[in-house]
């Protein structure tokens, strides 16, 4: 059976900041639509901003759909899994915020993000004021060796100047696969 608590504490925040990946579900409002769940990785690029608020760098890639859910209700789950030591996992209930790299907000909120491997590829930090915290056992994750995060998305994008990245949210992120917008 499963714990809540209170808010993201000293264990809890030790144990999420030590996981190299996570997962993010979104989905959009009413009953259609696709249900979105993203991996998400790279050391450095989450972060706990306190007991009730975490967020990650989001990077361009090849789908849009958990900025488009946002954008369309903020209703986000993000979740950590330990594939070595104890079996644990941890999911964050929230409300998500996109704040999209031409945000004025968005040099403060980067600059949490110290050990990030590259933030020229990034396209917008997402922000989770987190309304539930629980765990449950993760009985059923297996057990996996961390190898080191790949280096293929920080290659890419040092390819790429910033106006070509605000052409890629332009052109390839500017929808989701409902049609729902995301960058415009």
């Amino acid at each position: 059976m499963g714990r809540l608590h209170a808010g993201i504490d000293g264990r809890l925040r030790e144990f999420i900041e030590a996981q190299p990946m996570f997962f993010v579900a979104t989905a959009p409002s009413g009953g259609a639509g696709h249900v979105n769940v993203s991996p998400k990785g790279m050391r450095g690029a989450f972060a706990v901003f306190g007991e009730h608020q975490v967020g990650y760098l989001d990077y361009h890639g090849s789908g849009v759909e958990t900025v488009a859910h946002l954008r369309d209700n903020g209703r986000i789950t993000v979740m950590f899994c330990a594939f070595d030591g104890p079996p644990l996992v941890v999911r964050l209930h929230g409300v998500g915020t996109v704040v999209p790299v031409d945000d004025r907000r968005f040099a403060a909120l980067a600059g949490a993000f110290g050990d990030a491997p590259d933030r020229h590829g990034v396209r917008a930090v997402i922000v989770v004021d987190v309304q539930r915290v629980s765990d449950s056992c993760g009985y059923g994750v297996p057990l996996m060796d961390y190898r080191g995060d790949r280096d293929l998305l920080v290659r890419a994008h040092s390819r790429r100047t910033a106006e070509d990245l605000a052409e890629y949210r332009a052109t390839r992120n500017a929808a989701s696969i409902d049609d729902l917008p995301a960058f415009s």
